[in-house]
């Protein structure tokens, strides 16, 4: 590394790769981009494959490095402008589909595959019809699956095309950011001080907490989002194959009679595996599905979205306390049928060989999620199970395993220029980790928004997107 850059980049999940891909697109300008993690080809876990975590690894190698938590993910690219994120607030939606359709060509190009879902318009409709007979309402989304393999070795090509133009440096924590008199001058590590005309802050959510406690020191005015809690379901996957050969990733929409709370369907990973996160010292439940290694399950989040006001303000706070809860009960992630969850008893590891679901995570414990997770959430997410129940049968059946907890940590949202510039002059923030996004395809986005605000500051001539 140097002791001066044009741009300094933080974080190097996909929405700092997009920033770093399309600042090279013009040449000209410094660019160094910093991560906690290692570099790809070192980030290995066995809890990637739903095997026991045994490393302890510290940052966390599902989270944390090149690619960032997005590297072990399935790499679902949603083309679309209604998921993935608030950036409609920022630009108008016949701009950001058409980011959409860059970001679709540029991961095309590094390798992704080309099938698309979500194209049989007929098939859609009768779907939608179903789940609005049941209360539910479906999200039409075109999604490209790359699967986690074809995921690792797309970042695997961008990391080689980056490294012909962009200095990129792994395993170095950014400890603070540098301003001086309302503007952003630099970083500052462990052991040394880096300056740069411009900073791009893309912690991802595994460095939300950071941000966030980054903007409070530099008197940034914030907002908070919702916090996104609730359990991952496991069904064998003939019960969803009517769904996934359709859409890959169904996205429906529920809102609870009991509470009129919105739950979501999300991260649906046909023939996948459950896995297991870890930030810091808590351990959450997600999933991953690969695009050739299949398992006989698919698995999927319910998460109900919750908005604290006065008093109250620490949604990611909240997350982390009934995490943490299910890991001292458990001593990780707790599993149960949920057929025992209704009769109100815990599951042991005898009712859970004699389900029809195979746990895909073996080291998950049997127990009782009410332990956890309050009764409004238990609530809303067995309704919702009812209801999808009513579009693919069988999803609601005793048999059903439920994971928990899940957990999306969504920074709370810095205030932001519509080009995501914070309120120091030169300083941006993208990706989940600013609050903005919450998918692959619009962290991908606001990166490439971030790049072009500079390379207009520093007086480029950009082409259509």
């Amino acid at each position: 590394m140097k002791e001066r850059y044009d741009v300094i980049i933080v974080g190097c999940g996909p929405a700092g790769i997009f920033t770093a891909l399309e600042l090279m697109e013009y040449k000209g300008l410094d660019i160094l981009m910093l991560d906690r993690g290692l570099d790809i080809d070192k980030r290995v876990c066995p809890a990637s494959r739903g095997l026991e975590c045994t490393r302890m690894c510290n940052p966390c190698s599902i989270l944390y490095g090149w690619g960032g938590a997005g590297a072990f993910s399935d790499g679902k690219l949603h083309i679309s402008t209604e998921v993935g994120g608030w950036l409609s607030e920022y630009i108008d939606k016949s701009a950001l589909a058409e980011l959409a359709e860059k970001v679709d060509r540029i991961y095309l190009k590094f390798g992704a595959p080309t099938k698309l879902y979500g194209t049989d318009l007929d098939a859609m409709e009768e779907i939608s019809r179903k789940a609005a007979f049941a209360g539910l309402m479906l999200i039409p989304v075109r999604l490209r699956h790359m699967g986690t393999e074809k995921c690792l070795e797309v970042l695997r090509n961008m990391y080689t095309y980056l490294k012909g133009g962009v200095d990129i440096a792994t395993g170095v924590e950014v400890k603070s950011i540098l301003v001086d008199n309302g503007r952003v001058v630099g970083v500052s590590t462990d052991d040394s001080k880096i300056y740069g005309r411009y900073v791009v802050l893309a912690p991802g959510r595994s460095g939300s907490e950071w941000l966030v406690n980054e903007a409070r020191r530099l008197g940034l005015n914030t907002t908070s989002n919702p916090v996104d809690l609730g359990v991952r379901v496991e069904v064998p996957a003939a019960i969803m194959e009517e769904l996934t050969n359709v859409l890959y990733e169904p996205k429906f929409v529920y809102y609870s009679r009991q509470f009129d709370d919105k739950t979501r369907m999300f991260c649906v990973c046909p023939y996948g595996r459950v896995i297991t996160e870890r930030y810091e010292d808590i351990i959450t439940v997600n999933g991953e599905s690969y695009f050739k290694d299949r398992t006989g399950n698919t698995n999927f989040a319910i998460l109900v979205s919750t908005m604290f006001t006065e008093p109250f303000k620490e949604p990611i706070a909240y997350g982390k306390y009934i995490a943490r809860l299910a890991n001292i009960i458990s001593g990780g992630v707790i599993v149960q049928r949920l057929g025992d969850l209704r009769r109100g008893r815990r599951s042991t590891p005898e009712r859970i060989s004699r389900s029809i679901v195979e746990p895909t995570l073996k080291s998950a414990t049997p127990g009782d999620l009410s332990y956890v997770l309050p009764y409004r959430y238990l609530t809303d997410i067995v309704e919702m199970l009812n209801a999808l129940d009513k579009v693919a049968p069988g999803i609601a059946s005793d048999h059903t395993l439920l994971y928990g907890v899940e957990v999306k940590f969504y920074s709370s949202r810095l205030k932001l220029s519509r080009e995501l510039e914070t309120e120091v002059k030169g300083l941006y923030a993208v990706g989940d980790g600013a609050g903005v996004t919450r998918s692959l395809m619009q962290a991908s986005i606001s990166g490439i928004i971030a790049a072009r605000s500079i390379l207009r500051r520093e007086g480029y001539s950009l082409e259509s997107s």
